[in-house]
């Protein structure tokens, strides 16, 4: 099996996601910037991910994604297989025609059990798991980031300095003055 840029970076962009699950919708641009994954790239890869129900979006001031079921109930090989990565390791993609014309490589048998055994391995890691194992390693969640305002909560006061008079007693000393 040949896992490619695409399986890996969808499995790393859940792990962050499921850190932040509790948060509420987490935005593709705060995991790319995290993660270093392209946005264009990820809107690629969370299209796929919302289309086999892994995820869930929310539109709007406050949206991103959240995951579309419990961490514990996603495994490592349903984010790989939603992105359409292929987990064959033959050389024919499972269809024994490696040799030509229906004939099969003397090593298909080998390709095909190791096949088995990766799917197998991948079913059996959940992404409950590895979240808990980036905490374990002492990874520390930020909390979500207030959001900054562009207009001030309070009324910003210049004083008004005019050079007037301030009364009309105050006028009329001014115009007989000039």
């Amino acid at each position: 099996m040949r896992l490619t840029t695409k399986g890996r970076f969808a499995v790393t962009a859940m792990i962050d996601l499921g850190l932040r699950q509790s948060s509420g919708p987490v935005t593709l641009a705060a995991i790319s910037q995290r993660q270093q994954i392209s946005l264009s790239y990820l809107e690629q890869l969370f299209g796929k991910l919302r289309r086999n129900e892994l995820v869930e979006s929310t539109r709007g001031p406050g949206g991103g994604y959240t995951l579309a079921r419990k961490a514990a109930e996603i495994t490592v090989a349903d984010i790989i297989v939603s992105v359409d990565e292929p987990m064959d390791a033959t050389q024919c993609a499972g269809k024994e025609n490696c040799m030509g014309e229906g004939s099969r490589c003397m090593t298909h048998d080998l390709w095909a059990s190791l096949n088995l055994r990766m799917v197998e391995f991948l079913s059996s890691v959940t992404l409950q798991k590895l979240v808990d194992d980036q905490l374990a390693k002492g990874l520390q969640v930020e909390e979500k980031p207030s959001i900054k305002r562009a207009i001030s909560a309070l009324p910003v006061s210049h004083p008004i300095r005019i050079n007037a008079p301030n009364s009309v007693f105050a006028l009329g000393n001014a115009f007989s003055k000039s």
